[in-house]
């Protein structure tokens, strides 16, 4: 049987070395505080964000990758052309296969002819593709970082629509300001208020629930409410 060899004894350490660096905590994201306003665009108060979910880094790619898929999900993929099976024309052998010194052909409907088939064209196909769960759920937490740092966001306490009136929308917006492409969120809307916003341009009223990057990223304002705040917290909290 082959001997055992002994261990390397560790290398000593040299005298007046330095000392390894400690090593850095992660640092903690602070956590800050958005205005509340009322219908009347009164501030009634302040209120603490998670920064589990607005105090976290911006993460562009994920943003990126996000929007590339929300994007991919709404394209119609009907695009078509018509193979050599499809095209319109007579299935016939235009000439015999030898003898006539022309070139051998089976049908007038050959890819190499004009008028002919196409090889290898677009077909219809569907372009949605998945992507993970969490990495949904932590683009949506820089948008919303983001647009926090970029004062989009505006937190409101009830919107206070209550029959389904573009004038009453109309008003609402006007009364806090708001010009320009918006994103209204709130927690399981009711009729009224979707319906008050529906023909308004540039407007869209989104539950918290179906809130996605691509909506958040692409509007001038976000109005969410003190609600919709707390669901969209206790749904995007790691």
């Amino acid at each position: 049987m082959a001997e055992k060899q002994p261990k390397a004894a560790a290398p000593k350490k040299a005298k007046g070395a330095p000392a390894p660096a400690p090593r850095k905590r992660a640092v903690e994201p602070e956590s800050a505080s958005v205005q509340i306003f009322n219908a009347d665009n009164k501030k009634v108060g302040d209120r603490l964000v998670s920064p589990d979910v607005f105090g976290g880094r911006v993460n562009e790619h994920l943003l990126y990758e996000a929007v590339k898929q929300y994007r991919a999900g709404g394209r119609r993929g009907t695009h078509m052309t018509k193979n050599r099976a499809l095209v319109s024309g007579s299935g016939k052998k235009p000439w015999r296969q030898k003898g006539t010194g022309r070139a051998r052909v089976g049908e007038t409907r050959t890819p190499l002819w004009r008028h002919g088939g196409t090889v290898f064209g677009p077909t219809p196909r569907d372009y949605s593709y998945t992507m993970p769960k969490k990495a949904r759920a932590a683009a949506l937490r820089s948008a919303l970082t983001q647009r926090l740092n970029e004062g989009a966001l505006k937190v409101v306490d009830d919107f206070g629509v209550s029959l389904p009136k573009t004038k009453e929308m109309k008003g609402l917006l006007a009364r806090l300001g708001i010009t320009g492409k918006t994103v209204l969120v709130d927690h399981q809307p009711q009729d009224a208020l979707v319906l008050s916003g529906r023909n308004i341009p540039g407007l869209k009223v989104v539950d918290d629930s179906h809130l996605t990057v691509y909506d958040v990223l692409d509007c001038k304002n976000l109005l969410v409410s003190q609600e919709a705040l707390g669901k969209l917290e206790e749904r995007l909290t790691p």
